[in-house]
């Protein structure tokens, strides 16, 4: 067990006097912790092991199952307990899949009744997600007859997905456990999950039936506060007399009739009834509101009755207005009758509020059926056949009001119910707005997959469960993606889709877990029917998207590649980033390994072989090698890869064939440009495929200095004015999965803990986590109603990403008159803007726009908190620290600053940064002329905190968002200036930007490139003042884009910019260049050249070979590029004149747009011709656009 730093609570805690420690969440015996979901389950085993001893019982756990959100994480939750484990007698047996999980979970019953045993009984924990139900069912039908042991139990951990975060369809069990004759407990929270688990294990072992705890996401991912002890739960066991003694269940698995008959005849008719005798007793569906003359009752389930109560709160329906009753149902099935007919006494109309209904509603009408006075009971439909309770999407606290609110108009007069109904519905009709850019999951960077789902555009394609499933997200460049099956279909699909089309190959995605889980049996059918499919297994080693998980029975390739020429696959071939791994690896004859650039070719020779083929591609999961990087268990490599931007063209080809979001966009002096975010690089190298010579390859000296410390932060910063203890506050966490949301969400929880307040989270992640969008609601104070805001509730916006909190869905939470919001502008890249250069990048002023819309406009802060923490920590991770200062400086956090920083400190990594990092925060909002200092570079100063914490630190959202943008590399010599001064003609912007030019066009070709580049300028310029006097825009577009043409990169030039560059590297650095020189392509190089710094002074030689550009002496000027390079100036200049001629406010957009048209030019060689190609089709529509304009302009 790790985490044994030891904290003071706050000196507001309610309980002060024992230090807390984060393993006390499985090891204080008693009071008060902050625990996740997932971590209470595995509590849960602890807390029942320790009930046993105490019992005088000696007792074991056996767990298995297999993984799946939103249980993901619990196997690695049980795996990192290793000594507590052995201390409770703990045994984790991850399955291969569900179904033998089961099996072995039965099994675990039978330890008692067979020789020798060790203990007095085990208990059984399985564990999946709802599809792993479906597909165990016969096991657990089995696991239930042959029944729990009265010493052991079996307990059932079911995760349901309703709002299919992380699923191919939405789940919901309790119909399926129900038809298996399993009891099902739902609890509706993490508090619930401790106490409705510890009876679970007791029904079961009071029934002898497998007894399921359904546990939705909304559980599974919470976190909150929460109290244990062994005395919250006292079981009372139940009795029934069966052929004259207490019954008591004698596992067996002697499953022929007539045993078999002879346990169906127990299940049903004792074991079932005692289940239901166990709710009784023990009070597992309690009445949470019974108001005197209530006529209408509610009945509701786990975290939808939270829901449900949560909505009633907010249409003001308290008992002073409306009467209710409220039957809260922590057992569904059985559903004790006895408890539903008490319930509807006296009742007229009873509602049922449930999710993916109506499987209550109809046990309810089944119970009540009969009764005298049966009230009327509604649910999916009202009392005229109407939808009223939603069967179908997400049923949280408002989608609840929208439902029931009518209904209890119906019955009262409330003002409130009629306000909040109209407030959903105004909310609803909001505009959305138009953000520029959508994000959306990707592959991590460095990830596998990135490479290995490329496909052909024709090529048919089937998607697999895994991470590789976001190609149906990002479809481009995957081939033609069909669509997906469940877990272990994969390929199957086309045994039934083949005989009827013309079409005969097809290429199906098949993750190596997915393939050790079932996916196998999907290989031998193909073989057996005889189809030309290749499977494409992609063999990471990692059920990544679930946790991490090793692959349980993995073979090695080797071994897997003689399994599949056994079971009689035509042909195999074996894709990696690493060939020389198979040097000494004996594969079967003809079984080739090539490396990973040979991918797409060998896709295509797979499928002129008939029959089945499966490309193997071998490389190892991105996430789990930096992890285990950091732990010292993988060896780091030493070099990085950088870009010389000034070699860089932006033109994305990088990107797009890496597919890796540590290539990021970035803009610059230059235009748009491509950095590595050495942060976030896996060093996969497949960015180095790019067809580009700006590309780089360092290992910095070993005797680098070591980073400078950061600033101190401002002494005296003011004390906000925090909301007071008694009040609740919600808080929206919007940010990209990967970058540590849930860690902001964690330490507020924990800070409230320590402060000795109520806190509940909600982590609303799924497939998100994998750098799409992430949201996680946090509840500080106030009793529990679940954590997730509803709308037009949330007191704070902590955007950690804008484009996220620029989503409708999110501004959803937000109300003019209530919510802050604290915003961080840093613009990160989407997916779609690492892998195509012409997508949009997020609008700023749009998202900052739509905030203010529905939030407290004058009291939010805006701050680029990735600049800034660049800035001040050389890195970006303590970026969310920062906003999390600013909005506690804001006064929208009713915590502590002790218990702030004490919660960063238990949280261990990079504490320190972290609690300086939430410091500075502070600073961007009592003292922002500190923060400006830090930002000019300048020292920090004592005393910079000055007045006042109303600044709202607008200013720092202006900070650029990557540190040091790309400029050229000296300031403009005398010359350039005075050539830019004689251009530019006053105008103080253009001069800035035509001299910068003009020295770099001296540096490139010399003074003449210069001139002739400022006198076309002068010439635009003086063009454009005469027809539009206020123009200008025009003229500065030019100076870019004739820059950009006049300067093209040829060999000289990538030359001069390499040794240039290289200069800037801190000396003992060893560099080498990746290049693919025109000639060598031309006879047939297919991959880049690695030059090692020996070619830095062929470099210098060839950069001085500038002088013959151009002339008959030019060796590469002959070729094709080259001409076009040379003729595009003029050409551009031609399409400008032309523009110019028939310049007019009416034609000034289209005409600017013209002056745009070399950002359409980028890239080199193939690349490039197909930009110039772009280029002069858009070129030709756009002076069409004029002449149209300007005849429609003669006409009128």
């Amino acid at each position: 067990m790790g985490g044994q730093t030891l904290l003071r609570r706050s000196p507001a805690a309610a309980h002060a006097s024992r230090p807390v420690r984060l393993d006390d969440r499985y090891l204080l015996p008693e009071g008060r912790v902050f625990i996740s979901g997932v971590q209470a389950l595995v509590r849960l085993l602890l807390d029942q092991h320790r009930a046993d001893s105490r019992a005088g019982l000696r007792t074991a756990s056996m767990v298995s199952g297999y993984q799946g959100s939103p249980l993901g994480g619990f196997d690695k939750e049980v795996a990192r307990l290793g000594a507590l484990a052995d201390e409770h007698d703990l045994v984790l047996r991850p399955a291969v899949n569900e179904e033998l999980g089961a099996t072995a979970v039965w099994g675990s019953q039978l330890a008692a009744t067979l020789p020798r045993p060790r203990y007095d009984g085990v208990l059984g924990v399985w564990y999946g997600k709802a599809p792993g139900v479906d597909r165990s069912a016969d096991a657990i039908r089995h696991g239930n007859f042959v029944g729990a042991a009265p010493r052991g139990g079996v307990l059932a951990l079911v995760g349901d997905d309703p709002a299919c975060k992380s699923s191919t369809i939405p789940g919901a069990s309790e119909g399926l456990l129900a038809a298996l004759q399993v009891p099902v407990l739902v609890p509706g929270s993490v508090q619930e999950a401790l106490d409705l688990g510890r009876h679970a294990i007791a029904c079961s072992r009071a029934s002898g039936l497998w007894a399921a705890l359904k546990v939705v996401t909304n559980v599974a991912d919470a976190t909150a506060t929460v109290d244990v002890g062994l005395d919250r739960v006292e079981p009372v066991m139940p009795q029934l007399a069966w052929e004259g003694a207490p019954y008591v269940h004698r596992p067996s698995a002697h499953l022929l009739a007539p045993q078999s008959l002879e346990m169906e005849r127990t299940l049903v008719e004792v074991r079932l009834p005692l289940a239901k005798r166990y709710a009784q007793l023990n009070g597992l569906n309690p009445l949470v509101r019974d108001d005197r003359d209530a006529r209408l009752g509610i009945v509701a389930a786990g975290a939808t009755c939270h829901d449900l109560l949560r909505a009633l709160d907010d249409l003001g329906a308290d008992p002073g207005s409306l009467p209710l009753r409220i039957l809260k149902l922590g057992m569904v099935f059985p559903l004790d009758e006895q408890a539903v007919r008490s319930f509807a006494d006296g009742l007229d109309e009873v509602l049922v509020v449930e999710e993916k209904g109506p499987f209550l509603e109809r046990l309810v009408k089944e119970a009540l059926y009969g009764a005298p006075a049966a009230p009327r009971v509604l649910g999916q439909r009202d009392e005229r056949g109407a939808a009223l309770v939603p069967a179908a999407g997400v049923l949280d606290a408002d989608a609840i009001a929208r439902a029931i609110g009518p209904a209890l108009l119906r019955r009262a007069e409330l003002p409130a119910a009629r306000a909040r109904l109209e407030e959903l519905e105004a909310i609803a009709g909001r505009a959305e707005a138009s953000l520029g850019a959508r994000r959306t999951p990707f592959y991590c960077s460095g990830c596998p997959h990135n490479a290995s789902t490329v496909a052909d555009d024709d090529a048919l394609v089937g998607a697999g469960i895994g991470c590789h499933t976001m190609v149906l997200l990002n479809p481009a460049k995957h081939g033609n993606v069909s669509g997906i099956t469940q877990m272990g279909g994969e390929g199957a699909q086309w045994i039934g889709a083949a005989p009827f089309l013309e079409r005969r190959h097809f290429v199906q995605n098949l993750g190596d877990g997915t393939f050790h889980h079932s996916g196998s049996l999907a290989v031998r059918a193909a073989v057996a029917a005889k189809l030309d499919v290749t499977f494409k297994l992609l063999y990471n080693g990692t059920v990544a998207m679930t946790g991490g998980q090793d692959v349980e029975g993995q073979l090695s390739v080797e071994r897997l590649v003689r399994s599949l020429t056994a079971e009689g696959v035509a042909r195999i071939v074996v894709t990696t980033e690493e060939t020389g791994r198979y040097r000494d690896v004996a594969l079967p004859e003809g079984v080739e390994v090539r490396d990973r650039s040979r991918l797409l070719e060998t896709q295509r020779e797979l499928a002129a072989v008939p029959g089945v083929t499966v490309l193997i591609h071998d490389q190892a999961c991105a996430a789990e090698l930096r992890r285990a990087r950091k732990r010292g268990k993988a060896p780091e490599p030493p070099q990085q890869v950088q870009i010389n931007e000034r070699v860089c063209e932006g033109c994305g080809d990088c990107g797009e064939k890496s597919g890796c979001l540590s290539v990021e966009p970035v803009e610059t002096e230059l235009g748009r440009k491509t950095r590595i975010h050495q942060a976030s690089c896996n060093k996969d190298l497949s960015c180095l495929e790019g067809d580009c010579p700006s590309f780089l390859t360092i290992i910095p000296p070993r005797a680098a200095a070591p980073p400078p410390a950061p600033p101190a932060p401002p002494e005296g910063m003011p004390e906000p004015e925090l909301r007071p203890a008694d009040e609740a506050a919600r808080v929206r966490l919007v940010g990209i999965g990967g970058t540590g949301v849930v860690t902001v969400s964690q330490v507020l929880g924990m800070a409230a803990l320590l402060d000795g307040r109520e806190a509940g989270g909600l982590d609303q992640t799924g497939l998100s986590q994998k750098a799409g969008p992430v949201v996680s609601d946090v509840r500080i104070g106030g009793a529990d109603g679940g954590a997730t805001a509803s709308a037009g509730r949330a007191d704070l916006l902590l955007a950690l990403d804008l484009l996220g909190a620029g989503a409708a869905r999110n501004l959803r939470v937000a109300d003019p008159e209530r919510t802050v919001a604290v915003v961080s502008t840093s613009v990160v890249p989407t997916g779609e803007m690492v892998t195509d250069p012409r997508a949009a990048a997020p609008d700023v002023g749009a998202a900052r726009a739509a905030i203010d819309a529905v939030t407290r406009a004058e009291e939010n802060v805006y701050l680029d908190a990735q600049a800034l923490s660049q800035r001040l920590f050389g890195d970006h991770l303590p970026a969310n620290m920062l906003v999390l200062g600013a909005a506690w400086q804001r006064g929208a956090l009713p915590l502590s600053r002790e218990a702030l920083h004490d919660a960063l400190r238990l949280n261990g990594a990079g504490a320190d940064a972290n609690r300086a990092a939430f410091e500075w925060g502070r600073a961007c909002v009592a003292a922002p002329e500190a923060v400006e200092r830090i930002v000019r570079g300048e020292a920090a100063g004592d005393g910079a905190a000055t007045a006042g914490g109303g600044t709202d630190a607008a200013a720092l959202a202006a900070l650029p968002s990557a540190p040091g943008a790309t400029a050229p590399p000296s300031q403009p010599s005398r010359r350039a200036r005075e050539l830019a001064a004689r251009a530019a003609g006053g105008d103080e912007e253009l001069e800035r930007l035509v001299a910068l030019r003009a020295d770099d066009l001296e540096r490139w070709g010399g003074r003449q490139a210069a001139i002739r580049y400022t006198e076309a300028v002068a010439r635009v310029r003086a063009a454009e003042q005469e027809r539009l006097p206020d123009g200008g825009e025009l003229t500065a577009e030019v100076a870019r884009g004739l820059h950009k043409l006049i300067a093209y990169k040829d060999e000289y030039e990538v030359a001069r910019l390499h040794v240039e560059g290289v200069r800037e590297l801190p000396r003992g650095t060893r560099v080498a260049f990746h290049l693919h020189p025109p000639l060598l392509r031309a006879l047939g190089m297919r991959r880049k050249l690695r030059l090692g710094g020996w070619f830095l002074p062929a470099l210098r030689l060839l950069r001085h070979g500038r002088r013959l550009r151009g002339t008959p002496l030019d060796p590469f000027g002959y070729a094709h590029v080259r001409r076009v390079e040379r003729q595009l100036p003029e050409e551009y200049l031609g399409h400008v004149d032309a523009a110019l001629a028939r310049l007019t406010p009416a034609t000034r957009a289209t005409a600017v747009e013209i002056a745009r048209l070399p950002e359409l030019v980028r890239g080199y060689e193939e690349i490039k011709l197909a930009g110039v190609e772009r280029f002069r089709a858009r070129a030709r529509e756009l002076a069409e656009s004029i002449e149209q304009t300007t005849a429609e302009e003669a006409a009128a």
